[in-house]
């Protein structure tokens, strides 16, 4: 029988193990059978995939993800993995990486491939002297990750830049352009988040500002006094994304093989959002254990409704820098990041994340909830 020619594939719409069941890549789509997810994900946590397809177009996410679709098959779609805490029986299903690229700017307008890493975009706007997310940088993941939790730091979210998602709908099986009102873009939060089965982000389109090479109004405290300026002052776009990454990295917030501080998912509980009566009550439990002229941090979120620090409550509970003695700790230079220090299982992880919700809601009642995106487990 004559094989047939590259870019066929009559096997189906995906590679298949040949009779002696070595991987076959096909229309430029690799497919992998038994595979580790850990490497995939920042935590470096996790089982793995009964299949890893890797997606380098939109075409091939889309037909990756019908496929999927129409057999009934779990699917798991990875960007970056920075915000992803896989279970250590791993996903009995369809791991699709999204391996897309695509820089497209003109003018002030800009467009990314859901696959871009993230960091390195940044970087690319501010060589380009543009404003508008260069306190976003040192995030780690993929550009597509960035509107699903409306990603934000030291002052900045993506929902201040976002025209424009691109999108694959996975209800009715067509390519979708949603507006930044369609978004819904709310703390950490968005349209995607509310219906996680839905959509597949394929490209994200942003409007950036030419302020002449200055950077946006420094918003962040922490920022302005590192810069030595006023909030609401501007600074060289390169200066402000420059001091941004020094301030994370000072947090172990900036990817670095060699420390196990960034062995995380950044954050790993969000900041609480309380309403007017929950945060009274949880001021008297703060003065209660505290004194009475602890003033907790609070910050307006909204119409009768206060935000306050995560980081603060853990730290005040008694989880302070460096806690555990096992292979998952809190970092030794943040108290907000979970970490694994080397030899950590999810379980270790979880053991510790649950350690740490518990004991804020005893000191607090307040309870915590995890950001990052769990798959097969929860907290």
């Amino acid at each position: 029988m004559t094989p047939p020619a590259r870019g066929t594939n009559e096997d189906g719409p995906w590679p298949r193990r040949d009779a002696r069941g070595t991987d076959r890549t096909l229309v430029h789509v690799q497919e992998l059978h038994d595979a580790p997810l850990a490497p995939l994900t920042t935590f470096r946590l996790g089982g793995p995939a009964a299949r890893l397809v890797t997606a380098t177009t939109d075409a091939e996410v889309v037909a990756a993800v019908r496929a999927a679709d129409e057999s009934g098959t779990p699917l798991l779609v990875i960007g970056g993995g920075s915000n992803l805490v896989i279970g250590d029986r791993g996903f009995d299903g369809t791991a699709l990486r999204i391996a897309t690229t695509g820089f497209h700017l003109d003018g002030t307008r800009l467009e990314l491939a859901a696959g871009e890493n993230w960091s390195d975009a940044v970087a690319r706007t501010v060589e380009a002297g543009l404003a508008g997310i260069e306190c976003l940088a040192g995030i780690p993941g993929s550009a597509g990750a960035t509107p699903i939790q409306n990603v934000g730091a030291y002052g900045q979210e993506v929902r201040d830049t976002i025209t424009e998602v691109v999108a694959y709908d996975r209800t009715t099986g067509e390519t979708v352009t949603l507006t930044a009102a369609e978004c819904a873009f709310r703390y950490r939060h968005s349209t995607f988040k509310d219906q996680p089965d839905r959509y597949v982000v394929l490209r994200v389109r942003f409007a950036l500002e030419d302020a002449g090479g200055l950077s946006a109004p420094i918003k962040y405290p922490e920022t302005a006094r590192a810069l030595g300026v006023e909030a609401g002052d501007r600074v060289p776009a390169a200066a402000a994304r420059e001091t941004v990454l020094r301030l994370r990295a000072g947090k172990g917030m900036v990817l670095d093989p060699a420390d196990h501080d960034t062995w995380s998912a950044g954050s790993f509980f969000h900041n609480p959002i309380l309403t007017d009566e929950a945060y009274a009550a949880f001021l008297a439990r703060v003065q209660d254990r505290l004194g009475p002229d602890t003033a907790p941090p609070a910050y307006p979120a909204g119409e009768g409704r206060t935000k306050t620090s995560a980081a603060w409550l853990i730290d005040r509970a008694g989880f302070t820098k460096g806690y555990g003695t096992g292979p998952a700790r809190i970092s030794t230079k943040h108290t907000l990041a979970l970490t694994n220090r080397g030899e950590a299982t999810t379980e270790d992880l979880l053991t510790l994340a649950r350690e740490v919700v518990a004991g804020v809601h005893a000191a607090f009642g307040v309870t915590l909830v995890n950001e990052p995106v769990t798959v097969g487990v929860s907290i």
